[in-house]
């Protein structure tokens, strides 16, 4: 699953941008220093400067009204405040969710679809509180700071050189930090025998469902010379068909950091011999007997460079990779999309919708395996979107032209 150049990747026009700044007022001065933000968010209007003094009911306060703080303080305490910060987050939601006092009318039962979309504003407000805690970085990626950790590879993996000191999140620092640690650890991908190492920013492959789908769907022929992996984002559907005996794969992504990842990881499995990692929106040029997508599942705008895995707006790569698949197969070829049927179960697309894109593509269904989901949330009751997720269904599509099926 590929992701599509973030904020940070591509800045209009280039070397006539500025980056942004945040200001604020301490020791009597107004001082400045460059802003990071993965998801693209502007620069808090408000700052204030917070040390080890501050409470965190006024650290909460100041953050639900949009007002930054600027931790000047232990850097453990930042780390324990921004976890004092989600749990007044989190209660505030639990307490939207109790059942209402004897007298009280119960709040109307909402569709799915307005379910979903609660619960992503929810997460959005989530976010920008707990985004409200801010660190203060220096030019090489050190944080000035006591008991501080050293952070500085993981920020160079995320962000690449830097020259200028400048303030981000915390919260943001928690994701880089995070990305590295699986960069270091890896997943371990059953269908491979082997590990998948995610670099910061592109998704990483722990569904399982969707791998096994491709490493037990039969080949259109065998032996199989090529094939073309369509937003290869970790490279790990590439790395799959390698290991089934294709004999060529072409792996494409219009993402910096996928395409970097993809052959990280083709290079330690090694695989770089067998699969080829190429720049490409959607296809490379020529045709193959099989091409291979994992499109984002759900149609709707993401907020964040990660998300962008999940979220196609407009079903903008789904409806890009049905459309072009015909041109790009080679007699006797198939087509295999590999789709979860969550945004059917959220309202978001009918299985209607989803038939009708196939048939103006051209294409006809020659067959479809499913899969039911194992990761925790399919479980968890307290998940909001729990009926939708306990219903959900990942499938691989078989998809040849019509005219080769007739």
């Amino acid at each position: 699953m590929s992701l599509s150049p973030s904020v940070s990747d591509h800045a209009a026009d280039g070397a006539t941008s500025q980056p942004p700044q945040l200001c604020w007022s301490e020791a009597g001065e107004t001082r400045c220093a460059l802003w990071r933000s993965e998801g693209g968010a502007s620069p808090p209007k408000r700052v204030v400067i917070g040390d080890d003094t501050l409470a965190a009911d006024t650290a909460y306060r100041l953050a639900c009204e949009g007002t930054a703080i600027l931790w000047r303080g232990d850097f453990q305490n930042a780390r324990q405040l921004l976890q004092a910060l989600a749990r007044r987050a989190d209660g505030k939601g639990r307490k939207a969710d109790t059942k209402p006092k004897s007298g009280k009318k119960a709040k109307p039962a909402v569709s799915p679809v307005e379910a979903f979309h609660l619960h992503r504003q929810a997460q959005a407000q989530r976010a920008r509180v707990l985004g409200m805690l801010l660190l203060p970085f220096d030019a090489d990626y050190g944080i000035p700071l006591r008991r501080a950790p050293d952070v500085r590879q993981a920020c160079r993996e995320a962000y690449g050189d830097n020259d200028l000191p400048f303030v981000a999140s915390l919260r943001e620092l928690q994701g880089i930090i995070g990305a590295h640690e699986w960069r270091k650890k890896g997943v371990e991908i059953a269908a491979l025998d082997a590990r998948i190492h995610p670099h910061y920013g592109v998704f990483s492959p722990v569904r399982g469902e969707y791998l096994d789908l491709v490493a037990r769907a039969p080949l259109p022929a065998n032996p199989l010379p090529l094939a073309f992996d369509i937003g290869t984002g970790t490279g790990v559907l590439a790395a799959l068909l390698a290991r089934r005996g294709v004999g060529h794969v072409v792996a494409t992504d219009c993402a910096p950091r996928a395409l970097a990842c993809a052959r990280d990881n083709l290079a330690r499995l090694p695989l770089s011999g067998r699969v080829e990692v190429v720049e490409a929106d959607l296809f490379p040029e020529g045709r193959a007997p099989l091409l291979v997508c994992n499109p984002p599942w759900l149609p709707a705008r993401p907020s964040s460079a990660l998300e962008q895995a999940v979220y196609d707006p407009d079903s903008r790569m789904l409806r890009g990779f049905l459309s072009g698949a015909s041109a790009h197969l080679a007699p006797g070829g198939e087509a295999w999309l590999i789709l979860s049927d969550l945004a059917e179960h959220l309202g978001l697309r009918s299985r209607e919708e989803l038939l009708a894109l196939i048939d103006a593509a051209g294409l006809t269904v020659a067959g479809r395996l499913d899969a039911r989901p194992t990761h925790p949330k399919a479980s968890d009751a307290d998940d909001p979107l729990h009926a939708a997720r306990m219903a959900e269904v990942t499938s691989l599509w078989r998809l040849q032209p019509k005219q080769a099926a007739a």
